[in-house]
């Protein structure tokens, strides 16, 4: 139990109980709670608790302000109300089912885009230097860095069955060994065969499916799930449920190993049975549909395949185009289905550029260059769930560039005659050998060029990085270099050691000054929030924009006049421009009244900050004057 349960406590039965919290997190200062209601939390009770500063609402959010402290408060509100602090399946954010899926699915990969941007890199320097020939197709060193390019590629499932299970509120380590199930690679061979299938399912029909394995007597259709997305989060969901019911059923005490051995065991059988080949048919189907439509029309075709192909990426359901490519290829001698989709990764390269010049979020750009780097390789998936996806009208561009490369490419009759590498080294595929014809070849770098173009500058004239996201929010607060504090009062500006209330003096409360003021005024020194104002009205707590937390304390000992002489302008949780009234003070009625009038301004939260440096200006400080330059 930490030494802030009690107030978690508070806390949580005031924003409306656990049951209402979808995720909270935390900055500096604040408590940052997505709740499912907002009209369940209690304001004013929360604003007046012990150890709650005041609340506010921005974003989205729900935002209780703790003080620096917040970290330890943030830990017991975890402990006490069982969750995670990453958002659940019903998320409070509200939205039509497609926007809520796009969300999920983004989400899932949030946590290591990172790595996943570092492997998409590998992988296209891999394929460079294969190109160049430094070293020969599957010599060692192009094994070892296919296996660290392609690790986190091949093995999504494991990746996701972690993010997933975060996401669905499931066990961790159960998330990860339903993903691992799902790539386990004794199963995967047997499952996918290569023999003679022991019978087939749905004969002549477009869900004809083989079956090379049985589980328990039951059929399992042969599916790869290795690299996949959409089906192991469909089992983590499935195996959310299993787990619930589990845990009612199940006594307590043998819970810890048999709640997560029949969520494992239930979810992936029902997984390799139902779940899978759910996906099996979408594919059969949507091969069947591209199939009828390009015989109606190679150019609707060609103008389809381009504008869906990264949305058919993203759930899976590419693969069953790949066979009807290969067959194309080996009945034909070329295909166009793959060279309709060749500008997609294009498309999306070039969008991720031009987001680079707009995005807000620092850790959001950083992502972007890797992004694109890996783009021009063919591996788009970084970009795709890092960077488009989750934002939206990015990837709808990107999609429509690669619509009018397909169109390009259709009317010009562009086809490929291998399968070979992808993004840039995609073009020789292209090359009709047999002839040296490289027409196809020449339309293809004409559709690339105009979907690039048209993505780039419609990313730019019409997407606009208005979000501010959770982690750019706290990157703010956390990392300003330089926040500057005008003073709050006019008057003559003294060290803060030279106070004659020795707490303030000793630094006991932060690092400041004290002003001996010549007005009997206080105005806000930044852009922020009234945190607190105390009754007596002698002393203010704002809270800038950025996190910088200030205490405005007016006279010394003169909390004993009861707020006389003093009148405030402003109430407890307004928000406030530099330089807009505070409080205003009598001076000669305070001195008479035997108070000194001497203002200590302290950072109450100086241990956030590198330095706390106060200006030269000693003597006739205006409110309009530099006080103090906080650095990060």
């Amino acid at each position: 139990m930490g030494k802030y349960h009690d107030l978690a406590e508070k806390i949580i039965a005031n924003v409306g109980g656990k049951e209402n919290i979808n995720s909270v997190t935390h900055c500096i200062t604040r408590l940052r709670f997505k709740l499912k209601d907002e009209g369940k939390a209690n304001e004013d009770v929360l604003k007046n608790m012990d150890g709650v500063v005041t609340i506010m609402k921005s974003g989205g959010q729900f935002q209780v302000v703790i003080g620096n402290h917040v970290p330890l408060v943030y830990a017991d509100v975890l402990e006490v109300a069982d969750i995670t602090g990453e958002a659940t399946e019903e998320d409070a954010e509200k939205g039509n089912i497609f926007n809520r899926l796009i969300d999920l699915i983004s989400g899932c990969f949030q946590p290591f885009l990172g790595a996943l941007t570092a492997c998409g890199m590998l992988k296209g320097f891999n394929a460079l230097f294969l190109y160049l020939k430094l070293y020969e197709a599957g010599s060692g060193t192009d094994l070892f860095l296919t296996a660290a390019g392609d690790c986190i590629f091949y093995f999504m499932p494991v990746a996701i069955g972690l993010t997933a299970a975060r996401k669905f509120k499931v066990a961790d380590f159960t998330g990860i060994a339903i993903g691992m199930a799902m790539v386990y690679p004794t199963i995967q061979a047997s499952a996918l065969g290569t023999g003679k299938p022991i019978m087939t399912l749905f004969a002549n029909t477009i869900l004809e499916s083989p079956v090379f394995i049985k589980v328990f007597g039951l059929p399992i259709i042969a599916n790869n799930y290795t690299s996949s997305v959409v089906p192991v989060i469909l089992v983590i969901w499935f195996a959310s449920i299993i787990q619930r019911l589990a845990k009612r059923i199940i006594p307590e005490m043998v819970q810890t190993f048999l709640v997560p051995m029949f969520t494992i065991l239930i979810s992936v059988f029902f997984g390799f049975l139902i779940i899978g080949p759910i996906i099996t048919f979408l594919t059969n189907i949507l091969g069947s549909g591209f199939t009828a439509l390009y015989e109606f029309s190679p150019i609707l075709m060609s103008v389809t395949v381009g504008f869906f192909w990264q949305v058919l990426v993203i759930f899976g359901l590419h693969w069953n185009l790949i066979p009807l490519a290969m067959i194309n290829l080996s009945t034909l001698g070329f295909d166009t289905i793959l060279a309709a989709s060749f500008s997609a990764s294009f498309a999306q390269t070039a969008v991720v550029l031009a987001m680079f010049f707009k995005l807000k979020d620092k850790k959001l750009k950083e992502l972007a260059i890797p992004a694109v780097i890996s783009g021009i390789f063919g591996v788009t998936e970084p970009a795709i769930y890092g960077l488009t996806l989750p934002k939206k009208k990015p990837f709808v561009i990107s999609m429509i560039g690669a619509a009018i490369g397909g169109l390009i490419t259709g009317l010009l009759g562009a086809k490929s005659f291998i399968m070979g590498g992808l993004g840039a080294f995609g073009f020789v595929n292209h090359i009709d050998t047999a002839s040296n014809d490289i027409s196809s070849m020449v339309t293809q770098f004409i559709a690339v060029g105009v979907a690039m173009v048209f993505s780039f500058v419609a990313t730019m004239l019409f997407w606009k990085d208005d979000e501010v996201t959770e982690e750019t929010e706290v990157q703010n607060e956390m990392g300003v270099r330089k926040e500057v504090v005008t003073s709050p009062v006019q008057g003559n500006m003294m060290p803060l050691e030279t106070a004659k209330d020795q707490a303030f003096a000793q630094g006991a409360l932060g690092k400041g000054v004290v002003i001996h003021p010549t007005v009997g005024e206080v105005v806000a020194p930044f852009d922020g929030t009234v945190m607190t104002m105390f009754p007596t009205k002698h002393a203010i707590g704002l809270i800038s924009d950025n996190g910088l937390e200030l205490l405005i304390h007016i006279g010394l000992d003169t909390v004993q006049l009861d707020g006389k002489y003093f009148e405030a302008h402003v109430e407890q949780g307004a928000k406030v421009k530099r330089g807009d009234k505070l409080v205003s003070f009598d001076i000669k009625a305070i001195e008479e009244a035997g108070f000194s009038v001497e203002t200590p301004v302290i950072v109450t939260n100086s241990a956030d900050y590198l330095d706390i440096i106060e200006t030269d200006h000693k003597e006739g400080i205006s409110s309009s004057d530099e006080l103090l330059t906080v650095l990060v």
